[in-house]
């Protein structure tokens, strides 16, 4: 699968984000991580105070974290990707504790969420490329003995995900419905990115 590739060096993920970089590496495209120096809950309420939508917003801080890895590292193709959770007319965030995660899938509970998943690509401290997938999940009617037995399975996981939940494994049992990509889902639409670096002639085509 080494021949796939065709870049000297590997693509260049802004993010710390395991999930991301385990998605890449899946799809056997060669990745090196590097963790963004942004501050992106000052930039998320700059955006907010305008009311900027949250699909913008994802693509906002997307733009923010690949803009400074990729000034550092010039001569690196660099992708960078953020998400937001949209409900209603309101962006919710990963929850703080476990308790904040109860209120947050009650919130949720029997209704209908958007996750937006935004990626870009830059090259030599240029935007290249930029791409906002949604997904929409239904979730079922979550009954107490249900959400306190979940809650008390995934622990601190529920905070270290926007909607409180990794839908790739316990999360599952939260929904009715799912509309969208799967790695849309998990924060990085790997469909349009890697069509894009088929154009580019990143990987063969």
């Amino acid at each position: 699968m080494k021949a796939l590739w065709k870049l000297d060096q590997p693509l260049l993920l802004a993010s710390s984000s395991t999930t991301r970089l385990h998605l890449l590496q899946s799809a056997c495209v060669p990745v090196e991580a590097r963790a963004p120096d942004v501050d992106e809950r000052a930039i998320e309420g700059a955006l907010q105070a305008r009311k900027i939508n949250p699909d913008a917003i994802a693509l906002e801080l997307a733009i923010a974290k690949g803009l400074q890895v990729s000034r550092v590292c010039s001569d690196r193709l660099v992708i960078a990707a953020d998400q937001t959770l949209s409900f209603e007319r309101e962006q919710l965030h990963k929850p703080k504790t476990i308790d904040d995660a109860r209120v947050q899938l009650r919130k949720l509970s029997g209704k209908t969420h958007a996750l937006h998943s935004a990626v870009v690509c830059f090259l030599n401290g240029e935007q290249v490329f930029a791409h906002v997938d949604t997904a929409r999940l239904t979730m079922r009617d979550l009954g107490q003995s249900f959400l306190d037995a979940y809650l008390s399975i995934a622990g601190d996981a529920v905070t270290r995900s926007v909607g409180g939940y990794q839908v790739e494994g316990l999360g599952m049992h939260l929904f009715a419905r799912i509309e969208g990509d799967q790695s849309t889902i998990l924060g990085l639409p790997m469909l349009p990115l890697l069509a894009y670096l088929r154009h580019a002639g990143a990987i063969e085509a």
